[in-house]
């Protein structure tokens, strides 16, 4: 049987890619988290984890053991709150926020579903454009790079980008047959969401310092970002799966171009305040956890872009 903080050790670190992060995660100093995640590859008996650049991944056996650990740590957990079920009802108002990406689709079913299971909780929703400052009993689900915070952070997965287009601006203006070509077309801008340090990456090719084309439309909102791209205001940034979220519900509204180039990976992480949370909090979370989309962890696994040739130049 396997130590229950060492597969939590494990888990936080394939989520966050850190040690640094994992121990603000767990609140446990660098050198215990690093003894736990030895002793479990001892146990297991062979290495679970690589040291790739600035980030730490899962090899094959720890990408293996990974879907394991986080179904035995979810049914630990599902064991307590059973329990506490007999003694602590989930009732009360919910409070959670999100950021404005999720709140349609996807995120309404999560707590949709969950108030069929807990009719006498009562849900207050606050869309987020920013990192919330605090939470006294709530969580938030974010999408993008955190920052400095007071709240617990746990990575829930990634989101790679790529950009779009609408079939009749291609029409109109072509299709970038390189990143070099983008200089020439407008662009529809998420506030926020690029600027002169936006990098492309390939995997063969390397990476691509984006020369930022000429902001003709900015938001901030994604909804919004998108309606602007299927209009045909110009390209822009989306994140895939919130792309196909949106051409499930309206087909050929637009499409991807320079498929093997993407932009910059969004983190999804929930945030949420230290100490004992109320039962209806810890256990909407369980339910957010068991309702994660598989693509949102696949970033996870992916090797880093390794360029054979270095930097790509434009025109290529």
């Amino acid at each position: 049987m396997y130590d229950l903080s060492e597969l939590e050790a494990f888990v936080s670190v394939v989520r966050t890619g850190s040690l640094t992060a994992s121990t603000r995660d767990l609140g446990l100093p660098k050198s215990t988290l690093s003894r736990k995640v030895r002793q479990l590859e001892q146990a297991v008996g062979q290495p679970l984890l690589l040291r790739q650049s600035r980030r730490i991944v899962p090899n094959e056996a720890g990408r293996v053991f990974y879907r394991y650990s986080v179904e035995i740590l979810e049914l630990v957990s599902q064991g307590r709150e059973a329990l506490d079920e007999l003694k602590e009802d989930v009732s009360g108002t919910l409070e959670l926020r999100c950021h404005e990406a999720f709140v349609r689709g996807w995120f309404s079913g999560v707590v949709r579903s969950f108030l069929e299971q807990h009719g006498d909780v009562r849900v207050a929703i606050g869309t987020q454009q920013t990192v919330p400052g605090e939470l006294e009993d709530g969580v938030c689900l974010w999408l993008g790079e955190v920052g400095e915070t007071t709240l617990r952070q746990e990575h829930l997965g990634s989101l790679s980008q790529g950009i779009y287009g609408s079939p009749d601006y291609f029409e109109r203006y072509g299709v970038p047959a390189s990143p070099g070509e983008l200089d020439g077309h407008q662009w529809v801008d998420l506030l926020g969401g690029t600027g002169p340090g936006l990098v492309l990456r390939h995997p063969k090719l390397g990476t691509y310092p984006l020369a930022m084309p000429v902001r003709t439309f900015t938001v901030d909102q994604s909804c919004v970002q998108g309606d602007a791209i299927a209009a045909g205001r110009g390209l822009g940034l989306i994140p895939h799966w919130l792309a196909e979220r949106r051409l499930e519900a309206h087909p050929g509204q637009f499409r991807l171009c320079l498929p093997e180039w993407r932009g910059p990976v969004l983190p999804v992480t929930l945030l949420y305040p230290h100490g004992h949370l109320p039962r209806r909090v810890r256990a909407f979370m369980a339910h957010l956890r068991a309702n994660v989309p598989d693509e949102w962890l696949r970033e996870l696994a992916k090797p880093p872009v390794v360029p054979e040739t270095g930097t790509h130049h434009a025109g290529t």
